[in-house]
């Protein structure tokens, strides 16, 4: 007789760690706890160090509201849900927890260390090699989409129309990405997840925002072409 077990999981402040603060919130990190056949595994929430990220600090500013506890606590119970059912056939902890790593992450995240380096190369090669320190170094902890939108307003319109053109071919697709984003979700709750990205309606609307946004550009490449480099993390 084949035995089936049951999932069950529980998001929790882990009261064994030391208090963070959490947007002025002196809290316990968030943690999850997934069972399965007897056995446990346990980890921190991904949204709760998401939205704890200084980025996050500096989008609260002069805000009346900013990301709470209870927006991770949700997040988190509606991806296990999502990543439960995606891996309910052949269930296993280790199944779940590599899933679970694939579809929390953020799409804007993940893509901005890679554009940060993109720009160091870029001004090298344009021979400006402080500006391309000053920039990729200062902009650690920043909002490094909205710096590449203050260097249209600095540079000459056609050196900051080779940097967005060249970052098609060159980089990660961080600000068309971001700039999506940012035009469908509301503070502050700013994310676009692997798991949403998933979702048909979310890439056909993200091709209708390239061709308004970049008439010069392929909608349907360049979703190709995400498609491929998320591949590098699913491992």
């Amino acid at each position: 007789m084949t035995r089936t077990y049951k999932v069950t999981y529980k998001t929790y402040l882990n009261e064994r760690l030391k208090t963070v603060s959490f947007h002025g919130k002196v809290t316990h990190p968030l943690y999850v706890q997934v069972t399965f056949d007897r056995k446990s595994i346990f980890f921190k929430s991904y949204y709760f160090e998401l939205f704890s990220k200084p980025k996050y600090l500096l989008l609260a500013a002069g805000k009346k509201n900013s990301p709470a506890i209870e927006n991770a606590i949700a997040l988190e119970n509606e991806l296990i849900d999502f990543v439960i059912d995606k891996s309910i056939d052949g269930f296993s902890l280790e199944r779940f927890k590599k899933l679970y790593w694939f579809y929390c992450r953020d799409l804007c995240d993940i893509s901005e260390d890679g554009f940060r380096d993109y720009l160091l190369t870029f001004f090298n090669d344009e021979g400006m090699p402080a500006l391309a320190n000053a920039i990729t170094n200062g902009s650690k902890g920043k909002i490094l989409f909205d710096i590449v939108q203050d260097l249209k307003l600095a540079l000459k319109p056609d050196l900051y129309s080779k940097l967005i053109d060249n970052s098609f071919h060159y980089a990660p697709p961080y600000i068309p990405l971001y700039g999506f984003m940012f035009e469908q979700k509301k503070w502050p709750l700013l994310r676009l997840t692997v798991k949403e990205w998933t979702d048909l309606k979310t890439k056909m609307t993200f091709e209708q925002y390239i061709e308004q946004k970049y008439p010069n550009q392929d909608p349907k490449s360049l979703v190709e072409q995400i498609e491929m480099w998320l591949k590098s993390f699913k491992g």
